[in-house]
């Protein structure tokens, strides 16, 4: 027979839900205090270290790491794994060797931003319909402060696209004429078609004026411009899966079933090259890679992450 159990009161069952309702706002104050920079992550830290039952203790590590600025889930993830800490640990639960690694980094990542003020050369680069020219468009709307390269390329705009925002687009003569003039941080062909380039003075006289610069381009100039620049970051962004890699490519419907067929193939060399890069951005949501993309323009010295090869 199952048990009777008494059914509280309803008097009790609105209390307790107001008592829900009031912890869930003050921790989602605690939130936005360390987004807004009113309290920092150590002293946040600290406080729940003190009081393992206040606001603070209660806050879940993995909220509390996502409200740091230039935090993003993928990020977030990372720094569990490393730190070991389980996701459903509450601040106030750690123990003495995982508060000791979680103070560790904070205090390591709070210094390294403090140095944090030499203009940086950031590439980001992937896989064919990856979705690097959504990010980097993100990035164009929604941080004004970032610099973007605008490649020039000899192939056709694609709808949507538009001049001197998107691309540079020229004709064959005109990219001879650039590549015999020096013009060019670098230049490849690309899918055996066409040719792309990054046009060097405006990078050069941005990096001068001390702002960091975005270059959104394929592999091989990336590696073209680590030759030429070893201090550039470079960024590569990863699908969510493979499957969802061929969604967007034949979702995207600009090119043929041959053309498609091929730019998979090539997709699959692509994806090899994630081990020469510095770091790794998962494409699960536009604006998540965004955020960490731009993260990397402003650290100095930040504390590497492990960060497995995906798709090996």
């Amino acid at each position: 027979m199952a048990e009777n159990r008494p059914t509280p009161p309803d008097v009790d069952r609105v209390a307790a839900s107001r008592a829900a309702v009031a912890a869930r706002r003050a921790r989602a104050a605690v939130k936005d205090q360390i987004a807004h920079g009113t309290r920092s992550a150590l002293e946040v830290l600290s406080t729940a270290i003190d009081s393992p039952d206040g606001v603070e203790g209660r806050l879940r590590v993995t909220e509390f790491l996502v409200s740091i600025p230039a935090i993003g889930v993928t990020k977030m993830r990372r720094v569990m794994s490393q730190l070991e800490i389980s996701p459903s640990k509450r601040l106030g639960g750690l123990g003495k060797h995982q508060r000791d690694r979680l103070r560790d980094f904070l205090s390591s990542r709070s210094s390294a931003r403090r140095g944090a003020s030499v203009a940086r050369l950031v590439v980001l680069a992937g896989p064919t319909a990856v979705g690097k020219g959504t990010v980097a468009g993100y990035i164009r709307e929604h941080y004004p402060q970032v610099l973007l390269s605008v490649s020039a390329t000899t192939r056709a705009p694609r709808p949507g696209e538009t001049e001197g925002v998107s691309y540079f687009f020229v004709d064959d003569a005109e990219f001879d004429r650039m590549v015999q003039a020096g013009e060019l941080l670098e230049w490849a062909v690309v899918h055996n078609a066409y040719r792309y380039g990054t046009p060097r003075g405006p990078v050069e006289a941005a990096l001068a004026r001390g702002d960091s610069v975005l270059l959104e381009i394929d592999i091989q100039g990336a590696r073209a411009v680590r030759r030429s620049m070893p201090d550039a970051r470079l960024a590569f962004l990863l699908p969510p899966t493979w499957d969802e890699l061929v969604r967007r490519l034949i979702g995207r419907d600009t090119e043929s079933s041959a053309e498609q067929a091929r730019r998979l193939e090539t997709a699959k060399l692509e994806l090899a090259a994630q081990e020469e890069f510095d770091y790794r951005v998962v494409n699960h949501d536009v604006a998540e890679a965004a955020r960490e993309v731009v993260d990397l323009m402003n650290l100095r010295q930040a504390p590497q992450l492990p960060d497995r090869p995906i798709f090996s």
